[in-house]
């Protein structure tokens, strides 16, 4: 479905951005698990992580989201890395209508729960790392404090070029 609203605003612009990769998230999760194309890795068998992917880079800087499903005990995310390099923080949206972002040391993974990063709640924050082109894959390793590392492929997506890897064209 392409978007055929006038150029908007910078700042509606971005919120439109913000939009439309939290519906890109929720596409990619019902349709990997329908179709069975989810990337998925688990470590043991408490932690799943499936449905990542991560926009084309902007200014050197992109969002991460992953889908992380704890079959056990709480644990935490405590660290991730690309295969492209850089440095991952994490980041939580907090404040009215979730308007100011936050960096965290962690993410709490609910015991028996499943975490669905989005733009407006809990997502990853990629700095400096190298080129990522849309429609490649990347690797995302995150470290759980107790489930320990687990590598899933994330797909690079690209909004603003309408290509076939961004299911909203």
């Amino acid at each position: 479905m392409r978007d055929v609203r006038p150029a908007a605003t910078r700042g509606h612009r971005a919120w439109l951005l913000a939009r439309r990769a939290a519906v890109t998230a929720a596409l990619v999760a019902g349709l990997g698990t329908v179709a069975g194309c989810a990337a998925q890795a688990s470590a043991g068998q408490s932690i799943q992580v499936s449905t990542a992917y991560v926009p084309v880079p902007h200014a050197g800087m992109t969002v991460a989201y992953v889908v992380i499903r704890n079959n056990g005990n709480a644990d935490r995310l405590v660290a991730v890395h690309t295969s492209v390099g850089g440095r991952v923080t994490f980041r939580t949206a907090h404040g009215p209508g979730a308007s100011v972002m936050s960096t965290i040391p962690s993410v709490r993974i609910p015991a028996h729960a499943t975490l669905a990063m989005r733009p407006d709640g809990v997502h990853m924050l990629i700095d400096g790392a190298g080129p990522m082109d849309g429609g490649k894959d990347i690797t995302l390793t995150l470290e759980f404090a107790h489930g320990g590392p687990v590598s899933v492929v994330a797909q690079v997506t690209d909004p603003e070029s309408g290509g076939s890897s961004y299911f909203l064209n």
